[in-house]
């Protein structure tokens, strides 16, 4: 990295910073001594979890990961914090109420910089029956319930309403407007990006300590040691453990076989703005026939909109990116085209996405009726496996798995404090409105987006768009290079910018990938 660019990242937190060099140093580190308290195999949301609560427990950690961070299932959510209120449908007050803190936890202390409030709109048309739209405003205001109980004031998150016509139409300009009789409308949490959450993760525990090596597969895991490979160079290594944890998610049963998982995919389609007219609410459609069910309509940043999403039972082999099937896009179309006045078409998709949920295998009939709860699991040698669970309450699963090796491996250490842990970038909402960025960078950066601006000023042709099609400049490209701990092209498009949900547009920004990581 030149003289320049390391200047302009002064501000950064060197400690949080990962990079080619910190990656080197710690497999170097970890040739000479390759004993740490706690080992976690996995790097998506709950893995990186896992890593910050042990780190900041004052436990040395090594956390590894045969591809990337947020490879898996951690980068295909509809990025929504969500506040439990699906789960009361079916009776499951606890996850819901659970749901419901952890959102609070996520939007007010630890990620107030990736999260805000999102609308989100059932439009009442001629097809939704006075009956279902009194049980729809019933449920709202349960969630409105949940959300006091949490503690999350009406300020952070709106109290639900019903609306008019016109508001309607003002926040889904495309909506259909025959029958239209107003809408109910409620508020939930959104992300910023779920990739984005678990790089946060991942380097805020890299900054107590934690060492994050992305690229290095492990094998022949115990209850306290593996060999790890890494794949860029593959030298292994065996490293011990007083404590390890299988956090990989649906390819847990990898790592375990004793573990039965039932994984279902979830599948969305990704549009342009201008095909929603300029959407800024989540348009919300009922699935005809299936209660408690939804397809949603969701702004994005970058001028994009997410559809989905579907449960569908993930049967065979387990593919490392899993692909939306027809059948899956069809329904998508379908469904929310009942709520809009011209109808989607394929043409109209400008790419897909699909991931896997990793659910314990209940013996329920279908993927929709398995429990969302977490699990961990603690084999006879003392291996702890963490599975299910839902993107919100990473934290809490995370907690929970460390508080399991604790008890298993005899560690000396307090208790969970990733509860008033901000993650990097982080501020109260005042403070990030004062950051002296563009706001689009303070809403993936938080703090931080000074250093990537700054980044540009060193190299001006740094602050254009890498591509037509995109907002997201060579700075930030760059940014993931050098602080991110990007260390592919794919690391780049597909997981710091995201830029590959659009392939074409990831094609052409190609170039300006390799010239990031060639600055390294």
């Amino acid at each position: 990295m030149t003289e320049r660019f390391a200047a302009a990242l002064e501000s950064v937190d060197p400690r949080s910073r990962l990079d080619a060099t910190r990656r080197k140093a710690d497999l170097a580190t970890l040739a000479d001594d390759p004993a740490v308290d706690v080992l976690v195999i996995g790097g998506g949301v709950t893995g990186t979890g896992v890593a910050l609560d042990a780190a900041s427990r004052g436990l040395s950690v090594a956390l590894v990961d045969k591809h990337d961070l947020a490879f898996g299932t951690s980068r295909w959510s509809s990025k929504l914090v969500h506040g439990g209120l699906r789960y009361l449908a079916s009776g499951a007050v606890g996850i819901a109420h659970e749901s419901a803190v952890e959102r609070d936890v996520l939007i007010r202390s630890i990620a107030p910089h990736l999260t805000r409030p999102l609308a989100q709109v059932v439009p009442l048309l001629a097809d939704v029956s006075t009956f279902d739209a009194a049980l729809t405003r019933v449920g709202f205001l349960a969630g409105d319930v949940l959300r006091r109980a949490a503690g999350t004031p009406a300020t952070e998150l709106g109290r639900s309403r019903r609306i008019s016509a016109a508001e309607v139409i003002r926040m889904a300009p495309t909506v259909k407007r025959a029958g239209l009789r107003g809408g109910l409308l409620n508020w939930d949490g959104q992300l910023t990006d779920d990739a984005r959450l678990t790089v946060a993760i991942a380097r805020t525990a890299a900054a107590h300590g934690a060492r994050i090596l992305t690229h290095c597969a492990a094998s022949q895991v115990t209850g306290t040691a593996a060999t790890v490979t890494d794949e860029l160079t593959g030298a292994s290594r065996a490293i011990r453990a007083r404590a390890v944890i299988n956090a990989t998610g649906v390819w847990a049963g990898t790592v375990d076989p004793a573990i039965a998982l039932r994984p279902s995919r979830g599948t969305h389609l990704v549009f342009r703005q201008d095909v929603f007219g300029g959407l800024t609410a989540g348009l919300t459609v009922p699935v005809p026939g299936a209660f408690g069910r939804y397809v949603f309509a969701l702004p994005q940043p970058d001028g994009r909109i997410y559809v989905g999403l579907t449960d569908e039972e993930a049967d065979g082999p387990l593919p490392d990116v899993p692909t939306a099937s027809e059948e899956e896009i069809d329904f998508l179309l379908a469904t929310v085209s009942l709520a809009l006045d011209t109808p989607l078409r394929r043409d109209h998709i400008a790419g897909t996405f699909a991931g896997l949920r990793p659910l314990l295998d209940s013996g329920a009939g279908r993927t929709a009726d398995v429990s969302r709860k977490h699990a961990v699991l603690t084999r006879g040698d003392g291996l702890i496996t963490v599975v299910g669970g839902k993107l919100t309450t990473y934290r809490r699963m995370a907690q929970d798995a460390v508080d399991a090796a604790v008890t298993a491996s005899g560690l000396l250490t307090g208790p969970s404090v990733t509860r008033s842990v901000p993650l990097v970038g982080a501020a109260p909402r005042g403070e990030l409105a004062a950051v002296a960025a563009p706001q689009r960078l303070v809403h993936k950066y938080g703090t931080e987006a000074t250093a990537v601006a700054a980044l540009a000023e060193v190299q001006p042709a740094l602050a254009e768009p890498v591509t037509a099609g995109t907002e997201i400049t060579g700075a930030e490209m760059l940014y993931g290079a050098l602080v991110e701990g990007a260390l592919t092209v794919d690391d780049l498009l597909e997981r710091r910018t995201r830029l590959s949900l659009i392939p074409h547009v990831a094609a052409a920004a190609t170039s300006s990938a390799e010239a990031a990581l060639a600055a390294q």
